[in-house]
């Protein structure tokens, strides 16, 4: 009797996956057939980027892709935490945090009279829809007109934030969960539109390993032994095994490419993830504050352009 909760679970969450599954392609059937075009409007006084005087060149980029949790073009509470830690200890930066990870239209959820309705009656549905823009951005029939569509809004943000083509400035795109999906494939869109530097730092990054990495100048991947999430998808996607030496993710490794930085004892989510206020090291900073130090590190450190 005791699976007999779990059976109905699943039964009623069937048609539910079902359905987000169909979902999950509408939009990018939409646009992939010219029916919708590209969001590029932003609420009123939200600006296109925070951070360094528009008037003066930054020092980089840097473009923040959430989490599943991402359903407006506000980021999820942790994710905002994150954003504003790196912007208050960084003012050199210009950071971005409106992309819409899992909407090839860029149209976030909230403001949908259907999401609204089911945000505050079956909320879990939020989060199985972004889930489901995961694996369709990792399914390989949907993956290049998937890249193509989010590199386009990557793009278009970028240049409303003033980033000019060639200008050579670098561009970080910071991937916390599943927007590491969804940032490897943006990165030959990016290159191709702007001849940017791009360097790609991935939290937690829950990714298929089949997206090409060579135009990303390096690859840093923070990471903990109690990432359980990280860990599902390591062994969910067969390119991201060791034995396929030849998948885009292991020619990376194996050139060098990806650094590798231990935040243990953190966690994917909860009162212990990477992001947590609370939780806190032996030296007293909270790992909120560890993440976001070692972030800034990285780009103040490794992203620069080498004349």
């Amino acid at each position: 009797m005791s699976d007999f909760p779990w059976l109905v679970c699943l039964l009623a969450l069937g048609p539910v996956l079902l359905a987000e599954g169909l979902l999950a392609r509408y939009e990018l059937v939409l646009y992939t057939v010219g029916r919708r075009r590209l969001t590029a409007t932003l609420p009123p006084k939200m600006p296109y980027a925070r951070g360094a005087d528009p008037g003066q060149p930054p020092h980089a980029y840097v473009v923040y892709l959430d989490g599943i949790g991402k359903r407006r073009f506000d980021d999820t509470r942790d994710g905002g935490q994150l954003v504003e830690a790196v912007i208050a200890r960084a003012p050199e930066l210009r950071v971005l945090g409106q992309v819409q990870p899992y909407s090839p239209l860029a149209d976030p959820l909230v403001g949908r009279p259907i999401w609204d309705w089911l945000r505050h009656h079956l909320a879990i549905t939020l989060f199985l829809h972004n889930a489901m823009q995961t694996f369709v951005a990792s399914d390989r029939r949907y993956r290049p007109l998937y890249n193509r569509a989010v590199s386009a809004q990557i793009v278009g943000q970028l240049r409303l934030a003033g980033y000019e083509p060639d200008n050579g400035i670098p561009v970080v795109l910071l991937c916390y969960s599943g927007g590491a999906q969804v940032a490897t494939g943006a990165l030959e869109g990016l290159y191709s539109e702007l001849s940017s530097p791009l360097w790609l730092i991935m939290l937690g990054g829950f990714h298929n390993g089949a997206n090409d990495l060579t135009h990303a100048r390096h690859v840093h991947r923070l990471t903990s032994k109690n990432d359980w999430i990280e860990k599902v998808g390591i062994g969910l996607f067969p390119q991201r095994w060791r034995v396929l030496r030849r998948s885009p993710w292991n020619k990376a490794l194996n050139a060098g490419s990806v650094t590798v930085h231990s935040l243990d004892p953190a966690t994917h989510v909860g009162p212990q993830s990477y992001i947590s206020p609370t939780a806190r090291l032996s030296d007293g900073r909270t790992y909120l504050d560890r993440t976001a130090d070692i972030v800034i590190n990285i780009i103040r450190c490794d992203c620069k352009v080498k004349t």
